[in-house]
């Protein structure tokens, strides 16, 4: 449990202004919606009594805001190895591994990414969700970036809504792409299978983009930019186009051999036991200093193992990780 206190003066240019508006103008580094729970539950009062959300404010009243925060989550700390790419009193950047589960849930309640957070910075504990900004699927590799105060969560929250968080993804998916594209499609649950999702007309608006970083005869290695960050998107609009993603058992089918497979690349693809999907760069805003701050994830071994099989002979590793988002060509 950690306190938050701020006491606070209302100035001219905000006499008559709702108090959760006034507020929130006054104290930017929290939402509107987490300073209106706080008044809702009296941990704010106006020249020293309770108000309501609406209350119009008056030039030179006093408001304090106290709040104890309690710990959110009921998790336990574990040691869990975790690959930490960067970390400050703001932030902290990992590079998940493929095959560990972000949040405790049902049959996966230890051995999280959660747990591990919470036992190495137990701080964490009392922001939502351990501070996570977004999640990664099990099976998916990558970077994650995690808030170490409310008030760095709720400034990053609100880049991520207002779109202004680079998250860029690697990908190898089953076809031969003639060109990069944009999938805008609704996702929801799947109607059926309910452990999925799908496009749906009454789904979440979903917007992902994707290029071409090189061709083989029956697959394409692809980087992919999220607009939105709906639950499965890129898997589930990659297969909407008809291009799912290797190792996608979901979303993909079931394993279909392209005629001509040598023997290397037939194993390969049959022991490839996760999406072939990894978040590769993350860019944002730092939520204090508003400095540019840009990570990369290297290839996993199991993604370069397979690009390299694609690729034969005479292929450099390090060639795919060179590979970039295609700019425009000038004209």
């Amino acid at each position: 449990m950690h306190a938050i206190h701020h006491d606070v003066r209302i100035p001219e240019e905000l006499e008559g202004r709702r108090l959760d508006q006034a507020l929130a103008t006054l104290l930017p580094d929290y939402s509107r919606s987490r300073i209106k729970e706080w008044i809702l539950t009296g941990r704010v009062r106006l020249d020293g009594a309770p108000a309501a959300p609406r209350t119009a404010v008056v030039a030179g009243q006093q408001v304090r805001l106290e709040v104890d925060v309690e710990q959110h989550s009921a998790d336990r700390p574990e040691a869990i190895d975790l690959d930490v790419l960067y970390c400050d009193e703001a932030l902290i950047v990992i590079n998940k591994p493929a095959g560990l589960v972000v949040h405790p849930g049902a049959g996966n309640r230890a051995g999280t990414l959660v747990n591990g957070l919470i036992n190495r910075w137990p701080e964490l504990a009392a922001l939502p969700r351990a501070g996570l900004l977004h999640r990664l699927d099990k099976d998916t590799s990558g970077l994650l970036v995690v808030a170490r105060t409310l008030a760095a969560h709720t400034q990053l929250v609100r880049e991520l809504q207002d779109r202004r968080i680079t998250r860029e993804y690697r990908a190898v998916c089953w076809g031969r792409m003639t060109a990069g594209g944009t999938v805008t499609a609704p996702i929801g649950r799947h109607p059926v299978h309910r452990t999925r999702m799908a496009v749906v007309a009454r789904g979440r608006d979903a917007v992902t983009h994707y290029r071409v970083l090189r061709r083989f005869d029956a697959f394409t290695y692809l980087a992919v930019r999220l607009e939105t960050g709906r639950t499965h998107q890129i898997r589930v609009h990659l297969a909407h186009i008809h291009h799912p993603l290797v190792g996608d058992r979901s979303y993909g089918g079931r394993l279909r051999l392209p005629p001509g497979t040598d023997d290397r690349l037939a194993q390969l693809l049959r022991e490839f036991s996760r999406q072939a999907l990894h978040a590769s760069r993350l860019a944002l805003a730092h939520p204090q200093t508003g400095s540019r701050l840009e990570f990369h994830a290297p290839l996993p071994r199991d993604l370069l193992a397979l690009l390299m099989a694609l690729a034969g002979p005479g292929t450099e590793p390090h060639e795919f990780d060179a590979l970039r988002w295609p700019e425009p060509k000038s004209r």
